[in-house]
C-alpha cells in the first residue's frame, strides 16, 4: 500500500507503485507514474506525462515534469521519464521535452542531483551520474554514463558529454567533451584523463598508459586536428576506450551534418572543429 500525507494532492489517473510515500503538500499530477518504493519527501511537485523508477528518494522544493523552458513550445502532451534508484535534493527541476527534439527528456539510474541542479528539455542523461548544487544543462544536452558535473556549471544547449567524464565546478562549456576527460574552466577546455574514475572502472595501469599516449597524441601532437585524428585511428584496437572516444568523435562529425555544432572541447582555448582542416 502507498502512504499518501493528508496535506498532499494526487490527482485521479495517477499511478502509484506499491510502498510510494507522498509526504506533506505534494502535488502529483493526472498523467504522472511512480515506482514502488520511491519517497516524496514533501513540497515535491510532479507534473506533465512523467514516470519516476523505483526506489527514488525527492526532497523538499523539487519539480519535475514541468513544461520546457522553450518559447516554441504550445502545450504538447512532451515527456519526462527518470530511471532507477536516484536521489533528487533540494529545488531540483527536470523539465519535460519539446517535440522538435524528439518529444522525451531522458534521466538513467542512480543519478545523484544535488540542491539547485536542473536538466533541461530534451536532455538524454546517463546512469551513475552526479549533479553538484546548481549544476545546469540547457536543451538537448546528452551526458554519459558515470559522468560527474562540478557545482555552478552550465552547459550550453546541444552539448554532448562523454561517459566517465569529470567536469569541475563554476565552468561553463559550450563544446563536446570527450569520453574519460577532465574539463574545466570560465570556457571550459581539456586538463587531461580523469584517472581517478579510470581507476574506480577498474582500468588496470597499462590500459592507462595506452589511453593516455593516444590522448597526449590527439590533442598535444603537431599537425591540424582532422590529421592528427586520422593518424591515431589505427589505435582503435589498442583499447576499447581508445575506440569509443573515437566513435564519439565521428558520431560528432556526422551530427553536424544536421545543424548542430561540432566543436570539440580542446586542451587549449577554443574549440575545434573536426570538420575543418585547422584548429580555428
Amino acid at each position: 500500500m502507498s502512504s499518501i500525507d493528508p496535506t498532499a494532492r494526487v490527482e485521479d489517473g495517477a499511478i502509484l507503485g506499491d510502498e510510494v510515500s507522498i509526504g506533506p503538500f505534494c502535488t502529483v499530477g493526472p498523467n504522472v507514474t511512480i515506482g514502488a518504493g520511491t519517497k516524496l519527501i514533501g513540497h515535491v511537485n510532479v507534473t506533465g506525462h512523467t514516470t519516476i523508477g523505483d526506489g527514488c528518494t525527492i526532497h523538499p522544493f523539487v519539480s519535475l515534469g514541468g513544461a520546457p523552458q522553450s518559447t516554441g513550445y504550445k502545450g504538447e502532451p512532451t515527456t519526462l521519464s527518470i530511471g532507477n534508484a536516484c536521489t533528487i535534493r533540494e529545488n531540483v527541476t527536470m523539465n519535460t521535452g519539446t517535440v522538435g527534439g524528439g518529444g522525451a527528456t531522458r534521466v538513467g539510474d542512480r543519478g545523484f542531483f544535488m540542491a539547485g541542479s536542473h536538466v533541461g528539455h530534451d536532455c538524454i542523461v546517463g546512469s551513475d551520474v552526479i549533479f553538484a548544487n546548481a549544476a545546469t544543462l540547457g536543451g538537448h544536452c546528452e551526458i554519459g554514463d558515470f559522468t560527474f558535473i562540478g557545482g555552478m556549471t552550465v552547459l550550453q544547449q546541444f552539448t554532448r558529454v562523454g561517459p566517465q567524464v569529470m567536469i569541475g565546478g563554476m565552468t561553463g562549456l559550450r563544446n563536446h567533451v570527450i569520453p574519460y576527460a577532465l574539463a574545466n574552466g570560465i570556457y571550459a577546455k581539456l586538463s587531461g584523463l580523469n584517472i581517478v574514475g579510470m581507476r574506480r572502472r577498474k582500468f588496470t595501469k597499462e590500459r592507462l598508459r595506452i589511453v593516455r599516449a593516444f590522448y597526449d597524441e590527439l590533442f598535444h601532437s603537431a599537425g591540424p586536428l582532422a590529421e592528427r585524428l586520422e593518424r591515431v585511428r589505427p589505435r582503435t584496437a589498442d583499447d576499447p576506450a581508445i575506440a569509443e572516444i573515437i566513435g564519439f568523435i565521428d558520431d560528432i562529425k556526422g551530427r553536424g551534418g544536421r545543424g548542430q555544432r561540432v566543436a570539440l572541447c580542446m586542451a587549449r582555448e577554443g574549440g575545434a572543429s573536426v570538420n575543418d582542416d585547422d584548429d580555428a
